[in-house]
C-alpha cells in the first residue's frame, strides 16, 4: 500500500477468456515475450505509463501508449517483440483491489 491509501504494484492481473486462449496458442519463445510484458506490467510503479518518456524503462522491443489518444485513463496498449505482438489492458483503479485487466493478445 502506498502512502496515499491506494494499492501499488505488483499489480493483480487478470486474462478475459479470449487474452488467454490467443496467449496460449502462441509459439513458446513469443509465450515467454508475452510473460516478460506482463511483469512488466504488474511491477510498473504507473501501469498507465503517462508523461514523457514514461515507458523509457522498458526493455528494448516494448512500448506502451493510449488505445485512443481522446480517453487518457482509457484502455492501453503495449506493444511488445519490436511491434510484432501487442497486449490491450486496461487499469480498473479500485482503492481495495486494482487491477490489470488483459484484454486482447496478438502476434505476427
Amino acid at each position: 500500500m502506498t502512502d496515499d491509501g491506494f494499492m501499488g504494484p505488483p499489480w493483480q492481473m487478470d486474462w478475459t477468456l479470449k487474452a488467454q486462449a490467443a496467449r496460449d496458442t502462441l509459439p513458446e519463445n513469443v509465450r515467454k515475450t508475452v510473460d516478460a510484458a506482463r511483469t512488466e506490467l504488474v511491477t510498473a510503479k504507473d501501469p498507465y505509463f503517462r508523461g514523457i518518456d514514461a515507458d523509457a524503462d522498458l526493455p528494448d522491443g516494448m512500448q506502451v501508449r493510449p488505445l485512443e489518444s481522446s480517453r487518457p485513463k482509457g484502455p492501453r496498449i503495449l506493444h511488445f517483440d519490436n511491434g510484432h505482438g501487442w497486449m490491450t489492458y486496461t487499469l480498473i483503479p479500485r482503492v481495495e483491489d486494482p487491477q490489470i485487466v488483459v484484454e486482447e493478445v496478438f502476434w505476427q
